[in-house]
């Protein structure tokens, strides 16, 4: 997979909201209402996470969850990352 140029990045995250793009990685935080509906999300994006053969890098204090996504074999970000991304927004807004 292809790394993406900083400029590729930022254009694709414009299509979706509240990422950014720093330190060879793509983040986001979610908040959720508390530590179990976190967990449960978390559940979800694992097994989709599985299915892409694509993992983030993420940690979960309470009712907060921390994501990064990066592709280690490409040396940054990928279109793999923005897939990825895209699937764990689809899951947070079906848990809304």
């Amino acid at each position: 997979m292809t790394k993406l140029s900083p400029s590729e990045i930022e254009q694709k995250l414009s299509e979706i909201d509240g990422w950014e793009y720093q330190e060879n990685a793509i983040h986001t935080t979610f908040e959720f209402n508390d530590f179990k509906d976190a967990f449960s999300v978390m559940t979800r994006i694992a097994f989709e996470a599985e299915i892409q053969q694509h993992h983030p890098e993420w940690s979960n204090v309470y009712n907060k969850l921390q994501i990064s996504l990066s592709t280690h074999d490409s040396g940054g970000v990928t279109e793999k990352d923005f897939t990825l991304a895209k699937t764990i927004e689809e899951i947070v807004a079906a848990e809304s």
